[in-house]
């Protein structure tokens, strides 16, 4: 009794502290080896069982939303950023695409589970996907009231460009100058002739 505590305070903290713990340990692995690595060794190496793991974070999607949080908060503190201090919609949006890029460069592999995320509602993914593809219309559209922006262009479109863009980083068949030229693709496809920048 003296352990757990009448009001059942002690089990909530300590629930707290291993759900941290898998995190911080999660977010180590991946960054070693890819979002693909073992659920399981990632429970063997935070030193818990796979139950504790699981009861935290059922599947893959759950724990990688969760690692994910405070990168998107970090990305919604850069959107507020460009907003204010941007007047160029062209370059408010090319800036939106550069920093979403960054954010889905988090782990080796997150492009994918993200594109799937964009099919599948059930995935804890899916309102942070679908969030940041409505923040990117936002930029497109003033962009496009602006005349920088073709006006056929889709902010869903370009959201899996940068997806695309992220997921040649580990291709085969690519180099280290592939990712940019990608970028200066879309950027070419989206932006009118017109627009100097």
């Amino acid at each position: 009794m003296g352990v757990s505590g009448v009001d059942g305070r002690r089990p909530r903290t300590d629930k707290q502290r291993n759900r941290t713990h898998i995190l911080e340990v999660a977010q180590q692995f991946f960054a070693e080896h890819g979002i693909t690595g073992s659920m399981d060794a990632i429970a063997k190496r935070a030193g818990v069982g796979p139950g504790t793991l699981y009861r935290h974070f059922p599947n893959r999607e759950a724990l990688l939303a969760a690692l994910l949080q405070a990168r998107d908060e970090e990305l919604e503190l850069r959107r507020a950023a460009i907003q204010r201090e941007e007047t160029d919609s062209s370059a408010a949006l090319t800036q939106w695409l550069d920093s979403l890029g960054e954010w889905v460069t988090a782990f080796d592999g997150l492009p994918e589970p993200l594109r799937a995320a964009l099919t599948e509602s059930t995935s804890p993914l899916a309102i942070t996907c679908q969030g940041f593809i409505t923040t990117t219309e936002e930029f497109l559209r003033a962009a496009q009231r602006d005349g920088g922006a073709q006006p056929w262009v889709r902010g869903r479109d370009l959201f899996l460009s940068t997806l695309a863009t992220a997921w040649v980083r580990s291709a085969a068949m690519a180099d280290e100058s592939s990712p940019q030229a990608l970028k200066t693709l879309m950027r070419s496809g989206w932006q009118t002739s017109t627009n100097g920048r």
